[in-house]
């Protein structure tokens, strides 16, 4: 029963986070600001997060399983695959997460460095998940490919994840400062973007 409390607890402060995040930064978030959207008062949330960078990890690790759930609908709801078949289904499931392209496009080093070690376990290894189902999706999809040609793909695909919400969401203001700067700006969507790269990899 307390167990499940405080699952429950813990769920109604990413939840508060979560709903900050669609329209603050991390920077203008405080965790007197979650605490108002929850239902138990802010030193309540010290018994199950101690910092502001615990909750975005928890949410990071939530969004991490959300995309590794469609991943892994893609691998049960197919036998085959072609590339760009393939391209098309892991665009459209990277698509719906723009929670998590944003989140990656955070600095994570400080998110890690300001959370415990425990709290940091359970994200990697919703992160290993993600690697996982991925490279499940490969060894489906593509027999012919080479095992050293599946973590090349794997090891250049996520880190090229880190990129594109900041190609795909640009601001209004920074469109401003790129026309000023007279800087080239080509807008792609989230799914150009990601079909792309993916075809090119494979």
């Amino acid at each position: 029963m307390e167990s499940r409390l405080a699952d429950e607890r813990k769920d109604e402060i990413v939840n508060a986070c979560e709903k900050l995040y669609r329209t603050k930064s991390f920077k203008e978030i405080s965790l007197k600001d979650i605490s108002e959207k929850t239902t138990f008062s802010r030193p309540s949330i010290y018994n199950y997060f101690q910092t502001k960078e615990e909750i975005f990890l928890a949410l990071f690790k939530r969004e991490y399983e959300r995309w590794i759930k469609d991943l892994n609908d893609i691998y049960n709801k197919n036998d085959k695959l072609d590339k760009q078949e393939f391209a098309k289904q892991v665009a459209l499931s990277i698509e719906k997460r723009h929670q998590l392209l944003k989140l990656l496009s955070m600095n994570l080093y400080d998110m890690e460095a300001n959370s415990r070690m425990e709290q940091l376990i359970d994200f990697k290894k919703s992160y290993g998940e993600s690697l996982k189902a991925i490279k499940n999706l490969l060894d489906k999809f593509f027999k012919d490919m080479k095992e050293e040609e599946k973590e090349k793909f794997i090891f250049s695909f996520f880190p090229f994840m880190y990129g594109i919400y900041p190609y795909t969401s640009a601001t209004d203001k920074q469109k401003e400062a790129m026309k000023n700067a007279e800087v080239p700006f080509k807008f792609y969507s989230i799914y150009e973007m990601v079909y792309e790269n993916i075809i090119k990899l494979l």
